[in-house]
């Protein structure tokens, strides 16, 4: 198989026969790099959707033998269906889109060449010109994208874009759950996929409904940004970053102790006036140091110990072998 699309869609019973028949238009004609017509299968996962979206799909695939579909039982999220979809790709080369219309799917030949010829491991659709409003989705954008590029150290101008095109390898090597969707760029990166790319691509206005995704996907971005930064970072290690966040918050409080207390004696040796040491608030500030720095310490060992018996401690993307 040449080519996998993963389509995820809720709610879309609308877009569903025009985005088929678009696809089959943008990939007729398009060769297979081991001779003849391009083979290729659309995956189609509905993420629980209430509206007539199944029933499309289902009569849609009695057509179309190159469409799969799976369906939730509830709204699980797009990272989930993304998951789902990955895990069951056969292609070469795997393709996520929006099922709304807005992803150009003519985008795609491209994609898979800049894969094939020019050995990216990934490439990033990129927006560059958007149809969506301007106060509520293209300022924000920008500022998360901005904030994306300083934390992840990936130049992409448009992380969240959901044309994307992989080498089979990068999606059957990371995982993705809860909203990381927004950041497979980054975890591609992380699995040591460092070959990505990005390609500006044509936004098309929302044709039919509205969009699924309200303002507090911003708030949840950033927060899921911190978390896959910290865990990909420490999430082997932790004792690493409790560990000496703990020693260091140990030390400054023996040393503001300390001080206090070596103040304390030499005052009395020379018959000046002192406080008593107990009487000085930074003397229990410094013993609240020393106890939350042994704190620290103490859950960065219960971390260590956690990773350790984690059967997944010792899962390493290998990319060749020799006999």
């Amino acid at each position: 198989m040449d080519l996998s699309l993963v389509i995820s869609l809720y709610n879309e019973e609308e877009s569903l026969v025009e985005l088929v028949d678009w696809i089959g238009r943008a990939l007729a004609g398009e060769t297979s790099p081991a001779g003849g017509p391009l083979s290729y299968e659309i995956l189609m996962i509905d993420d629980g959707s209430t509206d007539g979206s199944w029933k499309v799909v289902t009569d849609l695939s009695a057509t179309h033998p190159e469409i799969r579909a799976i369906r939730f039982r509830r709204n699980y999220g797009k990272s989930a269906a993304l998951f789902e979809g990955f895990a069951a790709a056969e292609g070469d080369i795997v393709v996520t889109l929006d099922a709304d219309l807005q992803d150009n799917p003519e985008e795609i030949p491209e994609m898979m060449r800049m894969i094939r010829e020019e050995g990216y491991d990934l490439v990033s659709g990129w927006k560059k010109k958007r149809y969506d409003n301007v106060l509520f989705k293209n300022i924000p954008s920008k500022i998360y994208n901005r904030t994306a590029r300083r934390v992840t150290g990936i130049k992409l101008h448009d992380m969240n874009c959901g044309l994307k095109a992989y080498r089979k390898e990068v999606v059957k090597s990371i995982e993705v759950y809860g909203d990381m969707h927004r950041y497979i760029p980054y975890l591609a990166k992380e699995a040591g996929f460092g070959r990505i790319g990005e390609k500006v691509v044509r936004h098309q206005a929302r044709k039919y409904g509205k969009s699924k995704f309200g303002m507090e996907r911003f708030i949840h971005g950033f927060l899921d940004l911190e978390t896959i930064w910290f865990l990909q970072r420490f999430g082997k290690k932790p004792m690493h970053l409790f560990g000496s966040l703990g020693i260091l918050t140990f030390l400054i409080g023996i040393v503001i102790a300390l001080i206090i207390i070596i103040n304390k004696l030499v005052c009395q040796a020379h018959g000046l006036d002192f406080r008593p040491v107990t009487d000085q608030p930074l003397f229990y500030l410094a013993l609240v140091a020393v106890i939350v720095g042994t704190q620290m310490f103490l859950t960065g060992f219960l971390g260590e110990l956690v990773s350790r018996n984690s059967q997944e401690r010792n899962n390493y993307n290998v990319r060749e072998r020799i006999r």
